[in-house]
């Protein structure tokens, strides 16, 4: 499966890299200049981009707006146990804007247990 790639804007690079680091179970891939680094986990890419005038996702448009973090963009990530991750989250300081949200486990997955389970019955 090819690796996916999302772009996020920070204002503290080293803040964002320790955080998915130590409590999201990233990797860095690489951190080639001080306004700019790529994190890795599975098949994600997180592309975190300080803006600047230095090229790349942190700068500004055509028209002269600049980037700034704290939009509402999200990604999801698959965990097995959300209430203890958000626990964790929360004895290390972390605040949330709300409560976080379960979704459902992904229809192949659920699939292919039906499948396996019939097979098993049947």
């Amino acid at each position: 499966m090819p690796s996916v790639s999302v772009r996020y804007i920070v204002t503290d690079l080293d803040a964002a890299i320790a955080f998915y680091t130590a409590h999201l179970g990233f990797t860095v891939g690489m951190h080639p200049a001080p306004t700019f680094a790529m994190l890795a986990r599975g098949d994600l890419r997180l592309l975190l981009s300080v803006p600047s005038g230095q090229g790349g996702g942190g700068q500004p448009m055509p028209g002269g707006r600049r980037p700034a973090p704290g939009g509402w963009s999200r990604f999801q990530l698959e965990v097995s146990d959300l209430a203890a991750v958000v626990e964790t989250l929360r004895r290390a300081g972390v605040r949330f804007r709300s409560d976080p949200v379960e979704l459902f486990e992904p229809a192949a997955r659920i699939a292919g247990e039906a499948d396996a389970a019939e097979s098993r019955t049947g």
